[in-house]
């Protein structure tokens, strides 16, 4: 082997080494953040802090991130498990009937939402962006959830035989994904309410379940509804206006 190949084979090996460790580094200051941000929101925390519980130098934020708002925003992607959605896409993006790609993305939807760990830190953070809200999450809405929420409007409306920025379609589309939120955001609460609900794997298939049983008997209710309406307001057009016309030439 020439000399320059050892040269090079010796960088190789301490190039692999560094990268390891670096990405030690970013996945310890990402947990610290979390946990910071979680306890007193974007504001109130300080890189400092962060770095002495990862460990780390404080240049390493800029050197991973760039700034405090770039480890904040890597962190909100984290929480909404924006590197979790990729079985929420393949779930929308399924040829089946809609009915059966409503219920497999709102499983989906439940399992990264209320399946993950940690779930007190992602209420923490949630409820520190809402009370306070920063530049990020914007950000991370148009990145992460703004994508999925347009399909899912598409698939309920061709359930309800609506366009999809019909308001009856924005309506039925945000009280399914309510009824998500509410579970992964409200579950300090609920487990008082219901000391049985600990998430387990066969819970959260069922509730997962109900969920989209719900959510489509009202969507298979109201697409009847709208038709039956439709249908006795026809029938009753037809027949007024032969009335209209006898009673002119009555009174002719």
């Amino acid at each position: 082997m020439s000399g320059e190949a050892i040269r090079s084979s010796r960088q190789g090996s301490k190039a692999v080494p560094q990268r390891i460790v670096a990405d030690r580094t970013r996945n310890k200051l990402l947990d610290a953040a979390g946990e910071v941000f979680a306890e007193v929101g974007y504001y109130d925390a300080t890189v400092r802090e962060i770095c002495a519980r990862a460990g780390a130098n404080v240049a390493a934020v800029n050197y991973h991130f760039r700034d405090k708002l770039g480890l904040y925003t890597e962190v909100l992607r984290r929480a909404v498990g924006a590197s979790e959605n990729e079985a929420i896409r393949k779930a929308l993006d399924d040829d089946s009937a809609p009915e059966e790609v409503l219920r497999q993305a709102i499983r989906a939807m439940f399992q990264k939402m209320c399946g993950a760990d940690r779930p007190d830190l992602r209420f923490g953070l949630m409820a520190h962006e809402l009370a306070h809200p920063t530049p990020a999450m914007s950000r991370v809405i148009d990145e992460a959830i703004r994508p999925i929420y347009s399909r899912l409007r598409e698939i309920i409306g061709t359930i309800l035989r609506l366009p999809p920025d019909n308001e009856t379609t924005r309506l039925c589309t945000i009280s399914v994904v309510g009824q998500i939120v509410h579970y992964a955001h409200a579950r300090p609460v609920l487990t008082q309410l219901w000391p049985q609900l600990k998430m387990t794997p066969a819970q959260v298939e069922q509730i997962a379940d109900h969920i989209a049983e719900f959510s489509l008997a009202y969507l298979h209710a109201a697409s009847s509804a709208r038709g039956n309406s439709h249908r006795q307001r026809t029938r009753r057009g037809g027949n007024e206006r032969p009335a209209k016309n006898r009673t002119r030439s009555r009174t002719k």
